[in-house]
C-alpha cells in the first residue's frame, strides 16, 4: 500500500476566514490528510487564544470529513514548522497565495524551510478570485468597527467576532440587517448556514429598514477609518 500524502496547512487563524477554508477544501482534494497547524503566535497579540482558535477551526472543518475523522485535523504548534510537520509526517507545506505581496514572502519562507528538511515540499494554492482580498487582520478591523463581516466569515464565527467585540468595547456588532439573533440560535447555525443580506448603511448612520446601523468606535485605531 503507496504511503499517505499527508500535508499541514500553517496559520494563526484569527479568525478563520471563508478564503482559509477554501484553501482547506481545495488542499484535501489533491492529498490523503492535511492537518490544521494553529500557530501560537502570541507576539502577534491575537484576538483569540490558541485554544479558541483550535475549536474554531474544528467547528468550520467538521463538514469535510465525511466521517472520517482523521481526513481533516486540526493541531496547535509553537515550535518550527518542519518540527510540525516532521511530527504529522507530513510532506507537503501547503500555502495560499492572494497577491504578488505574498509570493515574495512565501518564496523567501519556502526557501528556508527547503534548508532545514528538504523532504517536505512547499505547495502553494492560489486564492479564489471572491477570496483575494479576505485577510483576517482586515475582518477583525471591520468587525470592531460596527462594519458588515457576513461576507469573509461564516456566520458561526461572525458571532464569535460578536461576542468578543461586545466583552471588549460594549455596543454590539450588526453583522447584517435582521441577522443578529440570540447566543442559543446562533449555537445551532452550522458552519456555513443561510445566506444574510448585506448591511447597506445610509450617510445618516440608519439602515434601510431604519435600524441604528452601529456606531464608530473613534477609539479604536484603524487604517479602513476615514481621517
Amino acid at each position: 500500500m503507496a504511503s499517505q500524502r499527508i500535508g499541514v496547512y500553517p496559520g494563526t487563524f484569527d479568525p478563520i476566514t471563508n478564503g482559509h477554508l477554501d484553501i482547506i477544501q481545495r488542499a484535501t482534494a489533491v492529498m490523503d490528510r492535511l492537518v490544521v497547524g494553529v500557530a501560537v503566535n502570541a507576539g502577534k497579540g491575537p484576538l483569540f487564544s490558541v485554544e479558541e482558535r483550535v475549536d474554531m477551526v474544528r467547528a468550520e472543518i467538521a463538514v469535510l470529513n465525511r466521517g472520517d475523522e482523521e481526513r481533516v485535523q486540526v493541531a496547535a504548534f509553537d515550535n518550527l514548522l518542519m518540527d510540525f510537520a516532521v511530527e504529522h509526517g507530513a510532506c507537503m507545506i501547503v500555502r495560499g497565495l492572494r497577491a504578488v505581496s505574498d509570493f515574495d514572502y512565501e518564496f523567501q519562507m519556502a526557501s528556508m524551510n527547503a534548508k532545514l528538511n528538504a523532504d517536505v515540499e512547499t505547495v502553494c494554492l492560489m486564492a479564489s478570485d471572491k477570496h483575494q482580498f479576505i485577510a483576517s487582520r482586515l475582518v477583525k478591523e471591520i468587525a470592531m468597527l460596527g462594519g458588515d463581516i457576513s461576507a469573509f466569515v461564516s456566520p458561526r464565527v461572525a458571532h464569535l467576532l460578536v461576542e468578543r467585540r461586545d466583552r471588549r468595547q460594549g455596543p454590539p456588532l450588526l453583522i447584517a440587517a435582521g441577522a443578529v439573533r440570540s447566543a442559543a440560535e446562533w449555537s445551532t447555525l452550522p458552519a456555513r448556514g443561510e445566506e444574510v443580506s448585506p448591511l447597506r448603511a445610509s450617510r445618516s448612520g440608519r439602515n434601510d429598514e431604519g435600524a441604528v446601523a452601529g456606531r464608530v468606535l473613534h477609539s479604536a485605531p484603524s487604517a479602513l477609518r476615514s481621517k
